[in-house]
């Protein structure tokens, strides 16, 4: 997985295997990022509905049966949700294997 964060927003970008892992299978995706006193953490989960949530250094974001479906859709570049003042991007990183 790779992680841009703003200001306003954060974009995760899956590959295949996470994209599959996520929808498909149902494992979470987590990425950390470790520094001296601390680290970053951003968890995308399947869930019964969508949320995001933030405590310290974590966010959390469930991704719902529906939003799920349409990550895993192939017509679907990816999915977006929103809180009162944060955009969170789920995206696809497909390779060139994915453009035929």
């Amino acid at each position: 997985m790779k992680v841009r964060f703003t200001a306003r927003s954060v974009r995760a970008r899956l590959d295949d295997l996470e994209t599959e892992a996520l929808t498909v299978l149902g494992h979470p995706q987590t990425l950390t990022v470790p520094f001296p006193g601390g680290h970053w953490t951003l968890t995308l989960q399947p869930g019964d509905h969508d949320r995001a949530r933030g405590q310290g250094g974590t966010l959390t974001v469930t991704l719902g049966p529906a939003t799920r479906a349409r990550l895993a859709d192939p017509r679907e570049e990816g999915v977006e949700l929103r809180t009162d003042d944060t955009r969170i991007l789920v995206e696809k990183d497909y390779g060139p294997q994915h453009l035929t």
